[in-house]
């Protein structure tokens, strides 16, 4: 295990710090720029994402609740099909991130926290290797997902068939800083 001095520690969730893994979702309405968008005074709204399930994916959302607030990081998973967004609503999350190296396993020296609050999210890159804790308690999220990728996952995890959508790859345990996260249950 990592020392202390190797601790990991989030980093504020912003679109540049993100761009490697994916994109920062919950930035604030674009001025112009050809993006589709409407305000007026009672909403607004406008195109943030283009989401892409990949070569014949069905989209769905999924509810998700996240409890894991072990500080330790042992295993990482990755889609390999389809894009992944992850909007926390409940409270934060800790996002932890990292490419894939040249034979598809992941990189750890990009490994990479973010925190990600109420109003933001993320959305990652196929290939993308992740793990998610949260500070205390439970914190419900919105998933939008690949509906094939999900039921693989499902089966792969209830069952242990072989996963043809996702990979799950054991890492040298890795610590990351939790303290600080305001991941707790708030009233929606």
């Amino acid at each position: 295990m990592t020392s202390d001095t190797d601790l990991l520690q989030p980093d504020d969730l912003v679109p540049e710090a993100f761009a490697p893994y994916g994109w920062m979702l919950g930035k604030p309405r674009p001025a112009g720029n050809g993006v589709p968008s409407y305000a007026c005074e009672t909403t607004d709204f406008w195109r943030e994402h283009l989401f892409n399930t990949g070569a014949g994916g069905d989209a769905e959302v999924l509810w998700v609740n996240y409890r894991d607030a072990s500080p330790e990081i042992a295993s990482l998973e990755k889609h390999l099909l389809t894009q992944q967004a992850v909007v926390p609503l409940t409270g934060e999350i800790i996002h932890v991130v990292a490419r894939s190296d040249a034979d598809g396993g992941p990189d750890l020296s990009t490994l990479a926290a973010f925190r990600v609050r109420q109003g933001q999210g993320v959305c990652m890159r196929p290939g993308c290797w992740h793990a998610t804790r949260v500070a205390n308690g439970e914190v419900a999220c919105l998933m939008l997902t690949r509906r094939s990728t999900t039921l693989d996952l499902i089966q792969h995890l209830s069952t242990g068939a072989t996963a043809f959508e996702s990979a799950i790859a054991a890492i040298e345990p890795r610590r990351v800083a939790l303290d600080g996260a305001q991941a707790g249950a708030t009233a929606v």
